[in-house]
C-alpha cells in the first residue's frame, strides 16, 4: 500500500472521530424547565457513608411483621397490656410515667422526686418529663405524682406501633397506586414546591438512598437528640418514598411530589415502635422547624394527653396532620388518627375494594391505596408493603401538593378540599369503611386552584 493510500485512510478515520465527538457534545435531552431545575447536581444534606449498590426489589409481609411486634410486646415482662375489646390491645411501660408540670421543677426538686420514686429522670422536653423507677409500678408512680400540686397530669408512656408517567424503572410494573388516584393528571396542575416541607415522623429514613437523598432536609432523631435520623427499620424510608421518591430519574419508583422536601423525624426504633412521648417530641420539633404537613403512619388504641397536646400544638400553628387508621380490621378508634384535628386514612386494594386489614369507623375520613405499594426501603432497596401506613402518605403528599399550589389555604381548608373531591365508594355518602371516599389528586388540585 503506497503512502497516498495510507494518508487517505488516516484522514478518513480522523473525520469520522470528529463527527462522533461533535454529535455527543451537542446532543441534549429534551426536558421541561421545572425538571431541569430539579435535576441540577447539588450537595445532599446527608453525605453517603456506604457505597451505593444496584437497587433491588424485596417482597415483605409487613402485616405479619406488625403482628410479630405485638406478640413480643404482649409477652414482655416489663410492659403492661390494655385489652380494649378482647382483640385490640394497647401497651405501656410498667415502671415509667409521663408527667406534665405546670411550672418547670428546679434541679433540687427533680433530685427529691428521683429519691422518692427510687428512680431517675430519663427524658424531658418543655414541661413534659419521663421518669423511670427501679421498683415502683406505674400505678404507684401515678398515685405519687398526682399528689404533687405542681403536676398538671401524669399518664403511662404509651407505645406506638408503625401502621406500613415517569421513566422510573419500577413505575409501570408496580405502581398501580398513582394512576388509581389520578396522580398523573394532577401533575399538570402541581408537582409541589421546595418551600412546603413535609415531615415524616417514623423510624427515620435511609439518608443516602439514591431515590431520596436529594429530597431530604435536616431532620431529627428524638432518641439521640441529634440531626441523624438514620432508618434502622425500613418503614420510614418506605413512607417517605411514597411521598417524595425522585420522579423521572430512570431509577426505582416515582413519588407523588416532585419538589417538596422531606423532613425525616426518627421517633420509632429499629423494632418499629416508639412511645407517646417520643412521637409528641417529634411533632413539636417538626412544627418548630417549619413543617407544613406531617405524616403519622403509627398508632395506639389508648388516647394520650401528651400526644393530644402535641397534635393541638401543630394544628393551632396551621399544620396539616395525616395519620394511618391501623391494620387490625377493627372499629376500635386508633390514635392519633381518631383526633378531630387529624385526617384519618384507611386503605383500599388495587381493585379499589376495602382492604380487609384496614381499621374502620366513624372517625375515618378518606381511603387511599394501601396494598402492595412499591416504594423505597432501607439499604438502597425497594419493597412492596401493605398497610394503612402506606395509605396515609398518599394523602400527606396530596396535602403537600395543595399547599404548594395555593399556600393561602388553612389546614382546615386543605382537609375539606381532600374530603370534598374524594371519589365516593361503598354506600352513598360517608360510611365507616371508605369515609368520604378515595382521594383524587387531580380534582383536589383543580378545586384548590379555584379556592380563595
Amino acid at each position: 500500500m503506497n503512502k497516498r493510500a495510507l494518508f487517505a485512510i488516516a484522514a478518513g478515520m480522523i473525520i469520522v472521530f470528529a463527527m462522533i465527538i461533535a454529535m455527543v457534545t451537542t446532543y441534549r435531552p429534551t426536558v421541561h424547565h421545572e425538571e431541569t431545575n430539579q435535576l441540577k447536581p447539588k450537595p445532599a444534606p446527608y453525605q453517603a457513608t456506604t457505597p451505593r449498590s444496584h437497587p433491588t426489589v424485596v417482597t415483605l409481609d409487613s402485616l405479619a411483621m406488625g403482628e410479630k411486634i405485638k406478640n413480643q410486646l404482649n409477652r414482655h415482662p416489663k410492659i403492661i397490656k390494655i385489652d380494649h375489646n378482647g382483640h385490640d390491645k394497647s401497651h405501656y411501660f410498667n415502671h415509667e410515667i409521663t408527667v406534665r408540670f405546670r411550672k418547670l421543677p428546679a434541679v433540687q426538686e427533680i433530685k427529691r422526686i428521683e429519691r422518692a420514686i427510687d428512680g431517675k429522670l430519663i427524658n424531658q422536653f418543655d414541661h413534659f418529663f419521663i421518669f423511670r423507677s427501679n421498683s415502683k409500678t406505674y400505678l404507684e408512680l401515678h398515685q405519687y405524682f398526682e399528689s404533687i400540686p405542681t403536676v398538671s397530669y401524669s399518664e403511662p408512656n404509651y407505645i406506638y406501633l408503625q401502621n406500613e408517567i415517569p421513566n422510573d424503572l419500577l413505575y409501570s410494573r408496580y405502581q398501580w397506586n398513582l394512576p388509581a388516584i389520578d396522580t398523573e393528571a394532577g401533575w399538570m396542575l402541581s408537582r409541589g414546591k421546595k418551600g412546603v416541607t413535609i415531615a415524616v415522623i417514623d423510624s427515620g429514613v435511609d439518608l443516602d438512598h439514591p431515590d431520596l437523598a436529594r429530597r431530604l432536609q435536616t431532620g431529627y432523631n428524638v432518641f439521640t437528640e441529634n440531626n441523624i435520623p438514620e432508618d434502622e427499620n425500613g418503614h420510614g424510608t418506605h413512607v417517605a418514598g411514597i411521598i417524595a421518591s425522585q420522579p423521572n430519574n430512570h431509577e426505582g419508583v416515582a413519588g407523588i411530589t416532585w419538589f417538596n422536601p422531606i423532613m425525616p423525624i426518627k421517633a420509632l426504633n429499629a423494632d418499629g415502635y416508639g412511645t407517646s412521648f417520643d412521637v409528641a417530641k417529634g411533632i413539636r420539633w417538626a412544627v418548630d422547624h417549619g413543617a407544613k404537613v406531617i405524616n403519622l403512619s403509627l398508632g395506639n388504641y389508648q388516647p394520650s394527653t401528651v400526644l393530644e397536646e402535641a397534635i393541638r400544638y401543630a394544628y393551632d400553628r396551621d399544620v396539616v396532620l395525616v395519620a394511618a387508621s391501623g391494620n387490625d380490621s377493627t372499629s376500635q378508634p386508633s390514635f392519633p388518627a381518631a383526633y378531630p384535628e387529624v385526617i384519618s386514612v384507611g386503605a383500599v386494594n388495587p381493585d379499589l375494594s376495602f382492604a380487609s386489614y384496614s381499621n374502620y369507623g366513624n372517625y375515618l375520613d378518606v381511603v387511599a391505596p394501601g396494598t402492595n405499594i412499591a416504594s423505597t426501603f432501607s439499604h438502597h432497596r425497594y419493597a412492596a408493603l401493605s398497610g394503612t401506613s402506606m395509605a396515609a402518605p398518599h394523602v400527606t403528599a396530596l396535602a403537600g401538593l395543595i399547599r404548594s399550589l395555593n399556600p393561602r389555604l388553612s389546614n382546615d381548608e386543605v382537609k375539606q378540599i381532600i374530603i370534598d373531591t374524594a371519589t365516593d365508594l361503598g354506600n352513598s355518602g360517608k360510611d365507616p369503611y371508605y369515609g368520604y371516599g378515595l382521594i383524587n389528586v387531580y380534582r383536589a388540585l383543580e378545586l384548590a386552584s379555584r379556592s380563595s
